[in-house]
């Protein structure tokens, strides 16, 4: 059975334990709870001819304050960046985490998830922004942890691309 590391990384409050939680449980809980440093979860799926076994690292989200420590990336065959689709404050925080992750692991297969998809009504995310980040490569899905939208879609097609 083969085996890839996968890094959730965002700011604070994004819904990365959430969407953990949600694809490897199947469950949401609106209590907030910090994740400090990283949590690793494993879900072992299918992908075709064979399982793969997914290890999930949840690492604690980033600020201006606390930046992802680089040492917990090594390994991953790919990752998630998780925005929030109310704080616009969020996008930006995820491109100064890709431009890190990119400069420490060179091109790996990435998502990034527009978590929150159940208040799209209240998104604040600018769109010609996104148009343009589209343009540089990147792929965009959006998720709700809380009603399981596009969650386990996203991880699916992402562990599609590591298995190659």
């Amino acid at each position: 059975m083969l085996q890839r590391k996968i890094c959730l990384l965002g700011a604070f409050g994004v819904g990365k334990t959430s969407l953990v939680r949600r694809f490897v449980d199947t469950i949401f809980s609106d209590a907030y709870l910090t994740t400090v440093g990283v949590k690793i979860d494993k879900k072992v799926i299918s992908t075709g001819a064979e399982d793969l076994a997914l290890i999930l690292w949840d690492i604690a989200g980033e600020d201006e304050v606390a930046a992802v420590r680089v040492s917990y990336l090594r390994g991953a065959a790919g990752y998630l960046l998780v925005v929030d689709g109310t704080r616009p404050e969020t996008l930006a925080t995820a491109e100064s985490i890709q431009g890190r992750i990119t400069a420490e692991l060179g091109a790996v297969p990435f998502f990034v998830l527009l978590n929150k998809a159940d208040l799209e009504q209240d998104w604040a995310l600018p769109p010609g922004r996104i148009q343009a980040l589209e343009a540089e490569g990147w792929l965009f899905r959006r998720t709700s942890a809380k009603t399981g939208m596009g969650v386990e879609e996203a991880f699916q097609e992402l562990a599609a691309r590591l298995a190659r």
